[in-house]
């Protein structure tokens, strides 16, 4: 199977594919002056080398697009909807940005999960230092100065033993949950390991905003490229790829083939928040609803940025507090005894 083109090099052929249509430059010769002068290895390089052939022989771009096999299907259709309705142009200079603004998301999410990863592992990283280091050193110090640690002093050290291990074994089992998590999402699991974060409020509403971004921005290009309202909706309910989001864009479409426009079914199912949906339905009644969905593109994008954000400031100080409560209360259950032994030399 052929490596696929990432967002950054999608959204690049893009948009110097729409910089040169808005030229005058032809597609065959576009694509000529966008391939590199000497061989060179990359994905796009090659890609750009297959295409020239195929254009050379008379293949239309989205052809030779699908049949170098690199680039999402989602952009393919794109192009062919571009190609049949002349505003190619229009839809490469969407498809940068839609590109670009998944690159941008997809990082923003990556660093909201690598950041409390990243502080659970300083967590275990300290829990091992204290078990392995500071607790022996410890009772080292209590046995030397007393004998024998009294019954009491013992049950002290005890805990903290206890409670490091308790501790360790909890942030070991976060870690893996989460490791593991990742690689069922990455290995077609998606489905299941979303239902189990929707328990979670915070999480439910992250997807349902992610979803309806992505549902948004892909009919808007589609509304863009020249299709009617009701292919569009059916040709990007698949880019929803959340199962609440596509039920309720399923029962729009059946809204909409009883002759109700887009935006009061989006409106009366509740797709957006309140208003954001009346914003539609002015906007479509006046003819102007694509301008109004990328306002609500721009809207929901910074929506889910602000989610991302919430998810991680929650987890930012609960994780610092278990670290600072838990080292308090070992070293606490650690001087417990030695306060005890100064007392009774004094």
């Amino acid at each position: 199977m052929k490596k696929q083109l990432d967002y950054l090099g999608v959204s690049a052929f893009a948009e110097s594919m729409g910089m040169m249509i808005q030229a005058g430059i032809g597609i065959d010769e576009a694509i000529t002056l966008l391939k590199p002068s000497h061989a060179q290895n990359g994905v796009l390089s090659e890609a750009l080398e297959q295409m020239a052939e195929k254009v050379e022989e008379g293949t239309d771009l989205s052809t030779a697009m699908e049949e170098t096999g690199v680039f999402p299907e989602y952009a393919v259709s794109m192009v062919k909807a571009g190609q049949k309705t002349g505003r190619l142009e229009s839809v490469m200079f969407h498809l940068s940005d839609y590109y670009k603004n998944e690159k941008n998301m997809k990082e923003n999410i990556r660093s909201a999960i690598i950041y409390p990863i990243s502080m659970i592992v300083m967590i275990i990283v300290i829990l091992c230092i204290m078990l392995k280091m500071v607790l022996p050193v410890f009772r080292s110090v209590y046995d030397n100065l007393t004998g024998d640690l009294a019954s009491s002093s013992y049950s002290y050290i005890g805990f903290s033993y206890t409670l490091c291990r308790v501790l360790l074994i909890v942030m070991v089992v976060l870690v893996a949950a989460v490791l593991i998590g990742l690689l069922l999402w990455n290995n077609g699991r998606k489905e299941a390991i979303e239902k189990l974060l929707r328990k979670i409020p915070i999480c439910a509403s992250l997807f349902d905003t992610l979803a309806i971004l992505r549902f948004t921005a892909s009919y808007d290009m589609y509304l863009s490229s020249g299709e009617m309202q009701d292919e569009a909706l059916l040709n990007s309910l698949p880019m929803a790829d959340s199962k609440p989001v596509e039920e309720k864009l399923q029962r729009i479409s059946k809204r909409m083939e009883e002759g109700h426009g887009f935006a009061q079914s989006a409106y009366e199912e509740e797709l957006y928040e309140g208003v954001y949906g009346r914003m539609l339905i002015p906007g479509e009644r006046s003819g102007n609803i694509e301008s109004i969905l990328q306002r609500l593109v721009d809207l929901l994008r910074e929506d889910s940025a602000v989610s991302v954000a919430k998810i991680v400031n929650t987890l930012e100080p609960l994780l610092s507090g278990v670290l600072m409560i838990s080292i308090a209360i070992v070293l606490l259950s650690l001087m417990l005894p030695l306060i005890g032994i100064m007392n009774s030399i004094g």
